[in-house]
């Protein structure tokens, strides 16, 4: 790597590592003013607990070579063997990808559940789970195969949320859930979050080129376009629907497009990332509304956003993607290259969702019938904050 290249690569662990605060208050803006401390924290600590983990063997199994290419082998166990410049920065790049993908589940958890068990879980899944997926799509079968995911679509978004949706099946609504409405506290915290995760995206996605080239160029432009289209369809969607756009709609619109262009960033062009970003705001959107039809309580839309946005992506990355844009890559269907690519899009999205639901499902229920995973009713009326922490993120006078 020359070095501008490994500047670029550095530059954009930075901006990826400051996506997880952002997404602290990208969640804690949306959540109730009790419980804001809880969710800022949830999303904090996880950067301490994968870091940790990935140091000692997330790494190695994501990326460790394997004969069954189901799971990378321990040679790198403590990062053993990891000593060159260029080795060490994989490491952080690929490290700030493993951090953010746990921190985005703690949305759905939002107001319920054990700051214990949300270590519990998020230390077994960073172990468990994060690096199989890893593994399969960026060094294991699904690559073989040839499915694609430029910067994380299968292994960030799809993963996150089908984990989400799993966990919020056995921990089991909030309290008043379908009966009253939890409504943000505070939407201007919300709206900084997003612009700190619309401007770590960049990293996200561009540096995921890993040099400074013309692809890192093209992810950065097609997620900008996304992200803009994502926000403006979600709010012309919600405008139509209830007469009323909102700021909450135009920043779950721009995470929604952001999610969506993620595996595709670097094998579409500009116009392409058009169609990513109009499908994710209206699908998301639509998607959002599940949970009170289906009884789930997904406090933060996780998976409205992030599961069905990174489906949506994989699948138009089947019809959309030219080697014209990235050598490496393959054509879609629209672009020549038949159903191949889109029959192992499928695969790909399939596999993940059935392996992610099912293994975070055990391990939320070890959790559970272990450390516990809900907390009291008393605990959630009262808030977190000060029963969990013994804190107030709010004191506006004195008590009298």
């Amino acid at each position: 790597m020359s070095a501008g290249d490994i500047a670029w690569v550095l530059t954009s662990s930075a901006l990826v590592l400051f996506m997880t605060p952002g997404l602290a208050l990208f969640y804690g803006g949306m959540g109730r003013s009790k419980n804001v401390l809880n969710m800022l924290l949830m999303n904090f600590f996880t950067i301490s607990i994968v870091t940790i983990v990935w140091s000692v063997v997330g790494y190695s199994l994501s990326f460790g070579d394997s004969a069954g290419s189901f799971v990378g082998d321990l040679d790198h166990f403590f990062l053993a063997g990891v000593d060159s410049g260029e080795d060490l920065l994989n490491v952080m790049f690929q490290m700030t990808f493993a951090i953010i993908t746990p921190a985005l589940i703690a949305g759905a958890v939002a107001g319920r559940m054990k700051f214990s068990a949300w270590i519990a879980f998020t230390t077994l899944w960073a172990i468990f789970v994060y690096p199989i997926v890893a593994h399969w799509a960026w060094a294991g079968w699904l690559a073989d195969l040839g499915a694609l995911d430029f910067a994380g679509g299968l292994v960030v978004h799809i993963n996150a949320g089908i984990a989400a949706l799993a966990l919020i099946l056995i921990l089991k609504p909030r309290r008043g859930f379908g009966q009253e409405a939890f409504r943000p506290h505070m939407l201007p915290l919300t709206l900084i979050g997003t612009g700190i995760l619309w401007f770590g995206w960049f990293g996200f996605n561009a540096g995921s080129a890993f040099a400074a080239d013309g692809l890192a160029i093209n992810a950065m432009v097609t997620t900008q376009i996304a992200a803009a289209l994502g926000a403006f369809a979600w709010v012309l969607a919600e405008w139509w629907k209830t007469g009323a756009p909102t700021t909450l709609g135009a920043a779950s619109g721009a995470i929604a497009g952001l999610v969506a262009i993620t595996p595709a960033a670097g094998f579409v062009g500009p116009q392409s990332a058009m169609v990513f970003g109009l499908a994710a705001g209206v699908l998301c959107f639509l998607a959002v509304s599940l949970k009170y039809r289906f009884g789930y309580d997904d406090s933060l839309d996780v998976v409205g956003v992030h599961l069905v946005g990174g489906i949506v992506g994989s699948l138009l990355l089947g019809l959309f993607a030219s080697t014209s844009v990235n050598e490496s890559g393959a054509d879609g269907l629209f672009f020549g290259g038949g159903l191949e690519l889109l029959w192992y899009q499928a695969v790909a999205v399939v596999s993940v969702l059935v392996f992610g639901f099912v293994a975070s499902g055990i391990i939320a229920k070890v959790v559970d019938l272990t450390v516990g995973l809900r907390v009291s009713e008393q605990e959630e009326i009262e808030g977190l904050d000060i029963t969990l922490h013994e804190e107030r993120a709010y004191v506006l006078a004195e008590s009298r």
